[in-house]
């Protein structure tokens, strides 16, 4: 099993938060020992001359063979981070979606091939990831999903 390093430049990604029952859609997060460090919700790479609302369409067709609706306002998180050894930086566009695909609402989890590896996709309940020793990737991610859920409700 080949683990993920971050590359050694600067990328730009996308990621699509996809809810259901008030739970994320990610992919579980393992470090080189096999364990689970934490979950991300799904996207990837912005390839060049791609925009982001094309690479967060394809990343989820590529992923779960399905389609998406971008319905939410865009945020971004400049994230510098440790992995493995490596130090990695992104600029991260995150956006809420809606699955265009019901048969994956209430699945508890969820099977995709990612670099030729099978990814485990769950329905995280984020109050939950502290007590199981998680984190919510990336870093930063956790704030603006909670200030804009509280502009929501505003």
């Amino acid at each position: 099993m080949t683990t993920w390093r971050p590359p050694t430049g600067i990328r730009a990604i996308v990621i699509g938060l996809a809810w259901d029952s008030g739970r994320l859609l990610a992919s579980e997060i393992r470090g080189s020992d096999g364990v689970v460090k934490g979950i991300r919700p799904l996207g990837g790479s912005i390839e060049f001359g791609e925009t982001r609302e094309q690479a967060l369409h394809r990343e989820f067709m590529e992923e779960l063979g399905i389609a998406i609706s971008i319905v939410g306002p865009w945020h971004a998180i400049e994230n510098i981070f440790e992995f493995e050894g490596r130090t990695g930086h992104e600029i991260v566009f995150a956006a809420d979606v809606e699955l265009n695909d019901n048969s994956l609402f209430g699945r508890e989890e969820i099977y995709t091939i990612e670099s030729g590896q099978e990814q485990r996709v769950v329905w995280a309940d984020l109050s939950e990831l502290a007590v199981r020793d998680l984190k919510l990737f990336p870093i930063g991610l956790a704030q603006i999903i909670q200030l804009h859920q509280v502009s929501q409700n505003s």
